[in-house]
This record gives C-alpha cells, sequence and structure tokens, in this order.
C-alpha cells in the first residue's frame, strides 16, 4: 500500500497558497473519544480530505482527534457531512478562526500518536472525561471578577507572553506535560477555591480541568471552545474582552489579535512588540519576539551568529550543518531550555555590548 503522506516540497506547496483564489475557512475542533483503530481512521481520512483540498494539522490517538484544519469554503458541506458520518465525531463543535482568511496550513498532515495531548499523566485511575464546568464568555467574564477566582492560563510561556485574561497565572514551561505539575504546586493549598482555565482552543483545559478534579480540587471551570470561542462570543454579544493582546496559534499565522493591546516586548530591543519569528537561520529557527525594525538590522535572525550562518552560501551551510548536531553552540538556540526565562536580558545585554 502506497505511503499516504504529500512529499511536495514546502516552498511550492507555500507558492500554490499563494496564489489560490478559492476562499478557504480555518477551523479547529477536537473530542476525547474512543478510537479503536486510529491508523485506520487516519487513512480514511487523509484520502478523504485529499480529495476535499483540505490543508490542516490533525492528530488521532485512541482518546481522540485534535484538528486545526483549512477547508475550502466550496467543500465544506462535504467536508462536514464525511466527519459527522463518523459516529464518534458525529456533531462535533467547530472553532471558526478570527482571523478567517483561511491562509493557515499548506498541506495535509495527519498523524497518529498515544494522545492526541502529550500529558505525561500515567496514573491509570484518571478520568479525562471527568472534566470541570464549561464557561461561556459572560460566565467565566463574571467568574474573572469575583476576586476569589484563580485564573490559570494552561499554555506554554511564549503563547502567554503575547497575550492572556486579567489576573491569569501563567505558568513558565514550555510543554503542557510540564503545566500540569506546575499548576498543581501553585494551587497547593488550595484546593476548595474556584479555578477556571483556558487554553487556545479548549483541549488542554479540558483535561487539565479533569486533572485537577482528579487530584482533589472542588470547584473547577473552564473556557469552553478556548480562547477563539470566546473571542467569537465577545464579537457577537459586544461583550467586554478580558483577554489582551494576541491569541498565539499553531499554523502559519503565528498569532490571530484579539485586542489591540500590546504586552510583550522585543526580545532584542525591548521596544512594545507582540510579533513572534521563527529565526531566519533555519538550522536553528528559534521562535523569538522581534519588532521590524530589528528584523531588518539581523536580517529575521536572532544572533549575529546566525546572520553570518545565512549569509554563506547554501552549499556552505550545508557543509557546516554536516555531522553536527542540530542547534550547535553558535546559535543561542541550543541554550534556550536554559536561557529562556533570560532571553530578552541576554539579548538586550549584547545589544548594549555592541554584539548585535
Amino acid at each position: 500500500m502506497a505511503l499516504l503522506v504529500n512529499r511536495i516540497s514546502k516552498e511550492v506547496l507555500k507558492q500554490r497558497l499563494r496564489e489560490e483564489t478559492i476562499a478557504r475557512k480555518t477551523v479547529s475542533f477536537y473530542r476525547y473519544v474512543t478510537i479503536e483503530n486510529p491508523q485506520e481512521l487516519r487513512d480514511r481520512l487523509y484520502k478523504e480530505w485529499s480529495e476535499l483540498n483540505c490543508f490542516g494539522r490533525i492528530y488521532l490517538a485512541n482518546e481522540g482527534i485534535n484538528a486545526q484544519m483549512s477547508v475550502p469554503e466550496t467543500n465544506w458541506e462535504a467536508f462536514e457531512k464525511q466527519l459527522f458520518e463518523i459516529p464518534e465525531f458525529k456533531g462535533v463543535p467547530f472553532k471558526h478562526a478570527v482571523d478567517g482568511n483561511g491562509k493557515s496550513f499548506y498541506k495535509l498532515i495527519i498523524k497518529v500518536r498515544e494522545k492526541i495531548v502529550a500529558d505525561g499523566i500515567v496514573d491509570p485511575s484518571f478520568n479525562p472525561s471527568n472534566t470541570g464546568k464549561y464557561l461561556n464568555a459572560d460566565e467565566f467574564n463574571a467568574a474573572i471578577e469575583n476576586p476569589d477566582t484563580i485564573v490559570i492560563d494552561m499554555r506554554n510561556h511564549y503563547e502567554s507572553e503575547v497575550g492572556r485574561f486579567d489576573r491569569a497565572y501563567c505558568p513558565d514551561a514550555d510543554t503542557f506535560r510540564e503545566e500540569l505539575p506546575e499548576v498543581i504546586e501553585h494551587l497547593k493549598g488550595q484546593e476548595d477555591k474556584p479555578v477556571i482555565m483556558y487554553c487556545t482552543g479548549g483541549i488542554r483545559c479540558e483535561k487539565a480541568s479533569a486533572y485537577l478534579k482528579h487530584k482533589g480540587f472542588t470547584n473547577v471551570g473552564h473556557l469552553q471552545g478556548g480562547i477563539i470561542q470566546y473571542a467569537k462570543e465577545v464579537r457577537e454579544k459586544n461583550l467586554e474582552s478580558k483577554f489582551r493582546g494576541v491569541n498565539f496559534v499553531f499554523d502559519e499565522r503565528i498569532g490571530e489579535r484579539i485586542t489591540e493591546d500590546i504586552i510583550s516586548t522585543c526580545h532584542q530591543c525591548g521596544e512594545p512588540c507582540d510579533h513572534h519569528v521563527n529565526c531566519a537561520n533555519n538550522d536553528c529557527h528559534l521562535l523569538f519576539i522581534q519588532c521590524k525594525a530589528c528584523s531588518e538590522k539581523m536580517q529575521g535572525c536572532c544572533t549575529p551568529e546566525c546572520v553570518q550562518i545565512i549569509s554563506l552560501p547554501e552549499e556552505e551551510q550545508r557543509r557546516l550543518r554536516k555531522g553536527r548536531v542540530k542547534n550547535g553552540p553558535e546559535c543561542l538556540a541550543v541554550y534556550k531550555s536554559r536561557l529562556r526565562p533570560n532571553l530578552r536580558e541576554v539579548l538586550k545585554n549584547k545589544l548594549s555590548l555592541g554584539e548585535i
């Protein structure tokens, strides 16, 4: 059987997307549900969605599905019909992107994983379906206004850095599996207090709310549909947005603006900025915040070392990479796990010393 993957180069696929004239919808959805044979379902979905010209990043596991997709508007009805014909996914709710230009994904990727959200939980008695109370935008706003409520951001540090809810505790973590024990430690001794949680589309805080209940917390709620659904409800109901800034998203857009507030700064010069970029040196690819002026000065790179590397002929860049661990010592990325909490200070020091 042929391998069901797309082997066309990223550059060609991105160019095709830029040249597209069709309208697309960017949507996300998930469901915790038992899937007996995720690999078989994966191949079926890949065939069906390829025929409908769908793009996206989808994860399947025995515990369910987690999908972010770009679907041609002309094929939306067919896509929805096919999806709902699968009993496990019938009636699954969609979250539509705030920025709905559809230029979010350039290819279709469907992967089978052990879990749709890597959580690090090994306790066999944990029941992820025993979730906390769902809260809509009105209810979430009301809960935030209660001074006794503890607000928890269940996203990674680089997500909360550019946008977050008022009064939110934001874990200094790179992954969801790191956040869970950090949140439990932060909440220690407050098991009877009201706790509300949020994330991008709802999938992480739904599992986290169940985990808190499993750990003995008695009053747990989470934002239904995440920030994406919250922004939609705020707009439709003319509510005050208690989320400030940009909602980080894991596709080509990187972020979608919810409010005009800029709550972060450029990691290189300290000016107000909430624009995430990946270092232009593809062998580094460090994710950081960079303003337009620094982008021009640094050619989209995080350090002078990376500027030097991208100025070399491609053949020389390949030679430097050969036999060397990716993100080598000439690039700050190799130190990002150790220096990340102080990344802004590290880069600003380089600036003051004339190294940038």
